[in-house]
């Protein structure tokens, strides 16, 4: 009796544990690593808050979901993930200058207020690059990463699809 994984718990499973490396090393690059998130940076994080979760609870209860509710839950992470690719990739063309950031965040003003000066944490500016790593910005490689995750769930769907018609 054959003890191989389907391809597609393998995909999601890489999915998840490439996703959760990301978030984590985010979450260190900031806490440990000193770099301070711009607006942008953060939002970026929602689609791992979010998508991780459901991504865990779809592995968790796997061979329990219906495969219509399976199909669903499968689709919104990969959905998640697609608008977090586009997150890194809006603000790495913000950090190139290819397009302007939001106002809130991008060139950020010489204005003084008793709010920021009680803010024990810098302002950073959307277009401001704190680290670049071959010439790609932390926003650039959540970017790839994230493409990377949707790319591996669509292929978990395709599979999943596939061995169902079988």
């Amino acid at each position: 009796m054959s003890t191989t994984r389907p391809i597609d718990k393998i995909a999601t499973g890489l999915a998840f544990l490439l996703g959760l490396v990301t978030i984590l090393g985010a979450l260190g690059s900031q806490f440990i690593g000193g770099l301070q998130p711009c607006e942008l940076c953060l939002e970026q994080r929602l689609p791992y808050y979010w998508g991780l979760p459901l991504l865990a609870l779809i592995m968790i209860l796997w061979n329990r979901l219906p495969l219509p509710v399976w199909y669903v839950a499968m689709a919104i992470v990969t959905a998640l993930f697609a608008w977090g690719a586009w997150l890194g990739g809006f603000h790495a063309g913000v950090e190139w200058g290819f397009w302007p950031g939001p106002t809130a965040c991008t060139g950020v003003g010489n204005e003084l207020s008793m709010d920021m000066l009680n803010d024990l944490q810098p302002v950073i500016g959307c277009d401001v690059v704190q680290f670049r790593f071959l010439g790609i910005s932390l926003a650039g490689y959540n970017a790839l990463i994230s493409a990377a995750i949707v790319v591996l769930l669509v292929g978990a769907i395709l599979f999943q699809a596939r061995r169902n018609r079988a």
